[in-house]
């Protein structure tokens, strides 16, 4: 089994079973003790900002929000820092154990041995 799973989720709103899928899989990930760093890029950034994820539905899918807990819980949450700052988000506008990075740290977390690295 990975030591590390990273995840990129590059949907949001816009494919929602492909958002929902990423978070999907990065919490029963966590939920097993896998450590997860789940990155929000494009659309998904949104997700990132206190009450979004409420804003998001779809059926026969765990709420978002719980699926965001459960990943802080037992991981890290990320938002691309070109896609931040396209869409005017900085750090202070996070949920809380969010975190703005760019890509010289996403490549620097999937390039250990060991280390699994899905993108949705």
């Amino acid at each position: 089994m990975a030591k590390k799973l990273v995840i990129k989720v590059t949907a949001g709103a816009d494919a929602p079973e492909r958002c929902s899928q990423a978070f999907t899989v990065a919490a029963v990930a966590a939920a097993s003790g896998v450590e997860v760093s789940l990155w929000l890029t494009g659309e998904s950034s949104w997700f990132a900002l206190p009450g979004r994820a409420a804003e998001f539905e779809l059926p026969h899918a765990a709420p978002l929000p719980e699926l965001i807990d459960g990943i802080l819980a037992g991981g890290t949450i990320t938002v691309c820092s070109q896609c931040a700052a396209r869409r005017g988000i900085e750090e202070k506008d996070l949920i809380e154990g969010a975190r703005i990075a760019g890509a010289q740290v996403f490549v620097s977390e999937i390039m250990p041995e060991g280390v699994q690295a899905l993108v949705y």
